[in-house]
């Protein structure tokens, strides 16, 4: 289970340390993509491919389902740990996610996102602001 929040420095050849508790649960393998809000996201390998799965099993015809898919999909890449605990970002994946040297990661249960600081810092607080408003809203699907 990935949770917590925490903070890392992207250095110069886009590489990040993953916190060391979560790299046990990658160490089968992992995949980041683009994710929502502009953030990235990063998968064990096998949870990835239960996603992968569902996709593939969506009808083609939907222009939104098609444009998800490739989304999360095609913008996907294989990483793998160096010795120090660190994965390389690819540099599309950088410019997606507008990844400089400051960023977040971020644990929520099946994977974990990687935000920019800046980016991270305005979406919490605008959440944080409406978290009253967003869980009566959540109340209405039984959470």
């Amino acid at each position: 289970m990935f949770i917590g929040e925490y903070k890392h420095n992207l250095d110069d050849k886009g590489r990040l340390a993953i916190p060391a508790k979560f790299r046990a649960i990658l160490k089968k393998g992992a995949v980041v993509t683009k994710g929502l809000d502009n953030c990235l996201f990063l998968y064990s390998k096998e949870q990835f491919e239960k996603i992968a799965q569902k996709f593939a099993a969506l009808p083609m015809g939907p222009a939104k389902a098609r444009a998800f898919g490739r989304h999360m999909l095609a913008g996907a890449m294989d990483v793998e740990f160096d010795n120090q605990g660190r994965i390389t970002l690819p540099e599309y994946l950088r410019q997606f996610s507008s990844l400089k040297k400051s960023v977040i990661i971020a644990g929520l249960y099946n994977h974990l996102e990687i935000w920019s600081e800046g980016a991270w810092v305005k979406y919490k607080t605008e959440a944080e602001k409406n978290s009253n408003a967003i869980a009566e809203e959540l109340g209405d699907l039984g959470i």
